[in-house]
């Protein structure tokens, strides 16, 4: 399931937020890639555990919890701190599927990577090039999105980021272990939500949407790993 959140930062909060980033000092971002993925990443990232990165991926993950659409689609049980990136001068990341596990360098806990997440912190019309690609059983998605929206996708597709030839591509990145392990059975449960939701409004009260909010969480309870 691809998913775009809108508006995950508004306007003030993307600005403050590259500023931040735009004076911060930047490394290769080479550091964090597994043995295949470091053939093809050509970037720069911000280190895990720098100030300007924890201090702005917690502006991040307060956004998060803000938004009704992530915990849906997400059903988050943790959440990778976000990192940083940037694309410059021909800077790539060619095709490859993320690391499955993913440790802590703080506490070394390990969480499993079931969905991948861009934030974007760059308008489109900044830069040229730096369109994400990721494939999926219905082919090949090209995503570039405002400043401020994130996508969400299976960590298990494979994926690569474009050349950037013009400007700057800033993004936060990070994972999500679900509680919901498989990415159909989330789905069928974000579909669910949604269809309960529109009920909700078209239908007030409806015994129909009281029968299928305890499906849903009927469900839930029977497939989430806690």
């Amino acid at each position: 399931m691809l998913i775009v959140v809108p508006d995950v930062l508004n306007s003030t909060e993307v600005t403050q937020m590259r500023a931040a980033l735009d004076a911060a000092d930047w490394v290769d971002g080479r550091v964090t890639a597994g043995y295949q993925a470091q053939s093809v990443k050509e970037n720069m990232q911000l280190p895990e555990g720098h100030p300007v990165a924890t201090k702005q991926g917690e502006l991040v993950l307060a956004a998060l919890a803000r938004s009704p659409l992530f915990m849906s689609a997400a059903l988050p049980l943790r959440v990778f701190p976000p990192m940083f990136n940037r694309y410059t001068g021909g800077g790539h990341f060619g095709t490859h599927v993320d690391t499955a596990i993913r440790a802590l360098s703080s506490t070394g806990q390990r969480i499993r990577t079931d969905i991948s997440a861009t934030l974007f912190l760059a308008s489109p019309e900044e830069y040229d090039g730096g369109e994400l690609l990721i494939e999926d059983t219905y082919g090949l998605h090209s995503v570039k999105l405002s400043a401020g929206q994130m996508v969400l996708y299976p960590s298990t597709s494979l994926h690569r980021v474009t050349p950037v030839t013009r400007g700057a591509r800033v993004a936060s990145f990070f994972w999500i272990q679900s509680m919901i392990r498989n990415d159909g059975d989330r789905t069928l449960l974000y579909d669910l939500d949604t269809a309960i939701q529109q009920l909700a409004k078209d239908a007030p009260g409806s015994d129909t949407g009281v029968k299928l909010t305890g499906v849903y969480h009927n469900l839930l309870r029977r497939w989430a790993e806690m």
